[in-house]
């Protein structure tokens, strides 16, 4: 396969800044991102999927009567696309077997796990007991953020409060996230 023939789907909930990170740098060069989804009509990453010209799925949550019929949707949408790997870079989702055991998917998490999985891990990560903190890219599977290890990228505490911790955890978040895609592919 020839590395412009890669395929990535990238889903995202937010302000998008991973996802703009990755069209930046690597789609069109390393890869291509096929397709972006996101599960909030209202996310500032829309806006980076239009301007770069990336096919948008908007899926709310809202219409769905379960988690597993939120799910059955995007795995539909996700395979008219055919992506190779499919990134998770802020999708605020918990995701069910449904979509764990039918999608090869990686997600970027903002701390060094297994410390710190689920909500507000960089508060979390910045007020414990160790002296370093970190990010992690790992493989997606049915236990929130208890998949596979891919990439991870620590840092110092030393010196840094709450606002400058915050800013280098998503910093090197996006280049741990850039890593862990291309290693996978």
């Amino acid at each position: 396969m020839m590395e412009k023939d890669r395929k990535i789907a990238v889903l995202f909930s937010g302000t998008g800044s991973n996802f703009a990170h990755i069209v930046n740098h690597l789609h069109k060069k390393s890869l291509n991102v096929v397709v972006a989804l996101t599960n909030n009509p209202n996310a500032k990453g829309i806006i980076v999927a239009k301007e770069a010209g990336i096919p948008l799925e908007i899926v709310d949550p809202k219409e769905f009567e379960s988690r597993e019929a939120f799910d059955k949707e995007i795995v539909k949408r996700l395979q008219k696309y055919q992506p190779d790997l499919t990134v998770l870079a802020g999708f605020m989702r918990i995701l069910t077997p449904y979509f764990t055991d039918r999608i090869r998917a990686i997600n970027l998490h903002p701390s060094l796990l297994p410390r710190h999985k689920g909500l507000h891990a960089i508060e979390r990560s910045f007020e414990d007991e160790y002296p370093t903190g970190g990010v992690s890219v790992h493989w997606v599977t049915s236990e929130l953020d208890g998949g596979a290890l891919i990439v991870q990228k620590e840092i110092s505490k030393e010196g840094l409060d709450l606002e400058d911790y915050d800013h280098r955890i998503r910093t090197i978040e996006k280049e741990a996230l850039c890593e862990a895609i291309l290693e996978v592919l």
